[in-house]
């Protein structure tokens, strides 16, 4: 917990001129609420004795000085206020960058067994409960020490008896507060995992709501949620049951004292051993310690909020990525395009089963491979190992006859240029999703690149032309056209190495051929991988590679391995390819 705490406060490091002086106006708001009753004890001990004209200058005096201390608390607590909130929010930015930039970090294989919900919950929630803590923790702790120690002491100057018999409650509640804390430390964990699993089913269900509607299966999708919404609410009822006990525990606790303390003053104001002076300051003192017990309540369930929000926080930047940069990692100051696999195996980690086994392939500069064969044989697997996206369990890949383990991550991945079958438009206009091949391109860049992928003619055909917004995930657009916008977009950036991962099998037949076209403009010149179940895609190629369990069984051109009346011939036959 210790290493926890210690990354938890250098998020304050940044900030440390506002934590301090955030720190100084909570003590000065303290003392204040501190001094104020020993001025009416001064007043009812001292000043009503004083002759009238004495007592009334005594009176307007003090009174300016209470009014001035009313002020100066109200400052203190505007400043904590805004500026300490101001810092939390500031710390929580910090927070959100630092875990979605570790998120950019994470590979594939993180993000498959990873729900949405559940990332976007330690992004939002959780980093929302931290920053209140880490804004209202120290300050309410500072506070309810002053209060209770300034008390404390103050009245022990008044009576010693009374006082001891109104702290004598204080080691309970302390002894109270750490078992129900333990309690309570569970439950809000369960809490968060709960809701993360909440917004995890809601991404999923407002994502494929044209799937849902399709099928008139809203009440399932209610069915589901109400699932996970009851299971939120019975993880709730076990926390609120905790925080029930202690709220009410230390609440009858604060008015015991009150009860106490006014008896027991009572009975010694009746034997002549103390004031009524002395007892209505130690009442207006024991109002001013249930101050600090509610802030130790409210702290106490921020403490659980924000802490297990910061565990959760901290399990995921404690993910150290799988694939990542080698110390002496090289950039190639040419790129040709040969690729060769050597001995590649790869499996998954939760699978013993290898996806890949003992491949050897060479391709060269400029190439037309395409990859054909049932599912599952590991076609997109392939392709996926050249940009890195997992890594080979055994053997190697080269690029240039350089292993790509040994290049810069950042450089391979530019040399590459991949267009799916599933194509993911980012919200906003045609031209910032295509210019996202190339961050830095200009307007007449990005207009060329959609001339090339034959996509500039219907882009025009938009009342706002490259400024039409695409809707989220480009949903104002048919999957042709998404289609061209993503060849654009990898036209922009101008790669040597090709993939295409199936990825005209979604279109129909018209848009399908207008795709194909773009695809054989891009493909000129580069080393281009095909992932294809029709042979409209594959028929050119210069070599077709057919994939089985046992790796790859035949290879040739279309003619070739029709001719072998083989696997690829049988594919053919039963209309699998076509």
């Amino acid at each position: 917990m210790g290493e926890k705490l210690k990354k938890l406060f250098a998020y304050y490091k940044p900030y440390k001129g506002l934590f301090y002086s955030d720190m100084v106006f909570a003590i000065l708001g303290a003392a204040v609420t501190l001094v104020i009753p020993m001025i009416v004890r001064y007043i009812t001990n001292e000043v009503v004795y004083f002759g009238a004209s004495q007592a009334r200058q005594a009176v307007l005096v003090l009174g300016a000085v209470m009014l001035g201390l009313v002020a100066l608390e109200m400052f203190c607590n505007f400043y904590i206020a805004y500026f300490g909130h101001i810092m939390g929010a500031k710390m929580e930015a910090n927070m959100r960058r630092d875990i979605f930039g570790h998120y950019q970090k994470l590979t594939f294989a993180f993000y498959d067994n990873q729900k949405v919900g559940h990332l976007l919950s330690r992004i939002t929630s959780d980093l929302f409960d931290i920053s209140e803590l880490l804004h209202h923790g120290p300050e309410d702790l500072v506070i309810s020490v002053i209060k209770m120690v300034g008390s404390l002491v103050i009245l022990l100057t008044v009576n010693v008896k009374l006082a001891l018999v109104a702290f004598i409650f204080i080691p309970l509640m302390v002894i109270f507060a750490f078992y129900t804390n333990r309690k309570m430390k569970v439950a809000f964990k369960r809490n968060r995992e709960k809701i993360g699993e909440i917004n995890s089913q809601i991404e999923d269900s407002l994502s494929g709501i044209r799937v849902v509607k399709s099928f008139a299966n809203e009440n399932i999708e209610m069915k589901k949620f109400k699932v996970g919404n009851d299971n939120f609410v019975k993880a709730k009822r076990m926390s609120y049951k905790y925080m029930a006990i202690y709220n009410s525990g230390l609440g009858a606790m604060s008015t015991m004292i009150t009860v106490v303390v006014l008896i027991s003053g009572v009975g010694m104001m009746m034997l002549g051993r103390l004031a009524v002076t002395d007892l209505i300051t130690f009442l207006l003192y024991i109002n001013n310690l249930t101050d600090p017990v509610k802030k130790l309540v409210a702290l106490t369930e921020q403490f659980q909020n924000g802490y297990s929000g910061f565990e959760r926080f901290l399990e995921i930047m404690s993910i150290a990525p799988d694939i990542a940069d080698e110390p002496d990692a090289v950039s190639l100051p040419e790129v040709k395009g040969n690729i060769g696999f050597k001995n590649v195996s790869f499996y998954y980690e939760d699978k013993n089963k290898k996806v890949l086994d003992n491949l050897n392939l060479k391709v060269e500069a400029g190439d037309y491979i395409a990859l054909v064969g049932p599912s599952g044989v590991g076609k997109t697997t392939l392709c996926s190992l050249i940009p890195r996206f997992y890594e080979v369990s055994e053997g190697g890949i080269y690029l240039d006859g350089t292993d790509i383990r040994h290049i810069k991550l950042d450089e391979l991945r530019s040399h590459i240029g991949i267009v799916q079958q599933d194509v993911y438009l980012f919200a906003g206009s045609i031209m910032d999703n295509i210019r996202y091949g190339k961050p830095g391109a200009t307007d007449e860049e990005v207009v060329r690149a959609a001339r090339n992928a034959n996509a500039h003619e219907f882009i025009m055909e938009f009342p706002e032309g490259y400024d039409t917004d695409v809707g989220q995930r480009g949903v104002k657009l048919s999957g042709g056209q998404k289609q061209r916008l993503s060849i654009a977009r990898v036209f922009l950036r101008n790669p040597e190495v090709l993939i295409f991962d199936e990825a005209t099998s979604a279109l129909d037949n018209e848009s399908e051929h207008v795709v194909q076209q773009s695809m054989e403009s891009l493909s000129k010149n580069r080393t281009t991988f095909v992932i294809a179940h029709r042979l409209s895609t594959i028929r050119n190629a210069g070599r077709i590679l057919v994939l089985t369990e046992n790796g790859i069984a035949e290879q040739g051109t279309h003619e070739e391995l029709l001719a072998k009346r083989g696997i690829y011939a049988g594919l053919y036959d039963a209309n699998i390819v076509k």
